[in-house]
């Protein structure tokens, strides 16, 4: 009666199980090669394709590294790590270095590097005992040989790490590439970005003596008018009275001008209008004596 039941639950656990497989199934390890131009494993130099490995081979030299090539465009090096008493690490340089076309010389290095790791493995060995009268007994005998396998191999793809390598080859370069690269990094007035120069100052101009502006002479005041008294009609006299002419102001004297270098003004100082007041018609009394 229960086992029908049993037996259906522990069909539906194995589809389930086998769908779960299937569904986690890991994605193959080139699905991550995108093959896209990142700059990571090469660079360009303006030097030939035989001055960029020999700049190269001189990079991994002063790390320590082995050259075990001796083709001029193609080296190959290697460095051992050991981490722990039972484990050891190899890494392994290869540089390829290509011509580019075109006018100058530039080549392109490539660099790759792998990384080998080894560990220490024992394998116990057996010995035979001969005896004279039983014959030849085998029999195993504690002993091991120790070995370096090799259980792990990875190309390095950090980029930090093949940075640090480029930039140790720029300091190999000749002294005509060095500056050849140098000038690339410097910003270019083209690209927006303004080169610095000094500015020299500004001379300021001397002063110079400008000439005064003669002052213009003040207008004399009209002369104040005399009050004529009303005179009664009686005593009014038919015979005219002689009249005085009034003399004209003094023109004032010319301002000299403050500097000798500057020129005389060619001007000429008007003299004020003649006055428009009508002449006394009586003489002027004089002051009674004190």
């Amino acid at each position: 009666m229960f086992r029908p039941f049993h037996m259906r639950t522990v069909g539906l656990a194995l589809m389930l199980a086998a769908a779960a497989g299937c569904s986690s199934k890991k994605a193959a390890i080139y699905e991550h090669e995108n093959f896209d131009d990142s700059g990571t494993f090469s660079r360009t130099y303006p030097v030939t394709d035989a001055a960029t490995c020999e700049a190269g081979r001189r990079a991994l030299l002063s790390q320590g590294y082995i050259i075990t090539s001796s083709d001029p465009k193609l080296v190959s090096g290697h460095k051992s790590f050991q981490q722990t008493g039972d484990t050891h690490m190899e890494i392994s340089f290869n540089l390829v270095c290509a011509e580019d076309g075109g006018p100058g010389h530039r080549a392109t290095m490539f660099a790759n590097a792998l990384q080998d790791q080894y560990a220490l493995k024992k394998v116990n060995n057996s010995a035979s005992l001969g005896v004279g009268v039983l014959g030849s007994v085998s029999m195993p005998i504690g002993s091991s040989d120790d070995s370096m396998v090799k259980v792990a191999s990875e190309t390095v793809s950090a980029p930090k790490f093949y940075e640090r390598f480029f930039a140790l080859v720029e300091l190999f370069l000749p002294a005509e590439a060095k500056k050849a690269v140098g000038n690339a990094d410097q910003p270019k007035a083209e690209l927006g970005i303004p080169e610095t120069k000094a500015e020299p100052a500004a001379l300021m101009p001397a002063p110079t003596a400008e000439p005064l502006a003669p002052t213009p002479a003040p207008a004399p005041a009209p002369a104040p008018a005399t009050p004529v008294q009303d005179a009664a009609p009686a005593q009014v006299e038919t015979a005219p009275a002689a009249s005085e002419p009034v003399a004209p102001p003094a023109e004032p004297a010319p301002i000299a001008p403050m500097s000798q270098e500057a020129a005389p003004t060619t001007e000429a100082i008007t003299p004020p209008p003649p006055s428009s007041l009508p002449a006394p018609t009586e003489p002027i009394l004089p002051l009674p004596a004190s």
